[in-house]
């Protein structure tokens, strides 16, 4: 069984910063790209940021230049750094890998519980 769980959310001043993390566990075979989404009230879930295990990375307008996604390959991890934010960020973030579980496996995505993040003064 594979586990995704997000941590690092929060609230935080308009400017500020955090750090998200996402170790995904369990039966692993091997990790394609994993990604960070967000769901905001009322608002479809929209893609972030991805990233490919040979570090190529992909990320949407609102947040080029903001953010930062890495992974550590190693540790079946991937982390969103977000600086600057902006009240508009507030939303549930989701982290998201596409993976097997086996070698004999098909490519599935997974998804982590969400993680609150609240930008506000």
């Amino acid at each position: 069984q594979v586990q995704l769980v997000e941590s690092g959310g929060g609230l935080v001043q308009p400017g500020g910063s955090l750090r998200l993390s996402c170790p995904a566990s369990g039966s692993i075979f091997s990790i394609n790209r994993m990604g960070w989404y967000r769901q905001a009230p009322g608002k479809q879930r929209e893609l972030v940021a991805d990233i490919t295990p040979g570090g190529s990375t992909y990320y949407t307008d609102s947040v080029k230049g903001r953010f930062t996604i890495s992974r550590d390959n190693a540790k079946n991890t991937v982390y969103l750094q977000m600086n600057s934010l902006k009240p508009e960020d507030t939303a549930v973030y989701y982290c998201n890998a596409d993976l097997k579980a086996s070698y004999g496996g098909r490519w599935q995505d997974y998804w982590g519980q969400g993680t609150q993040v609240t930008v506000s003064s």
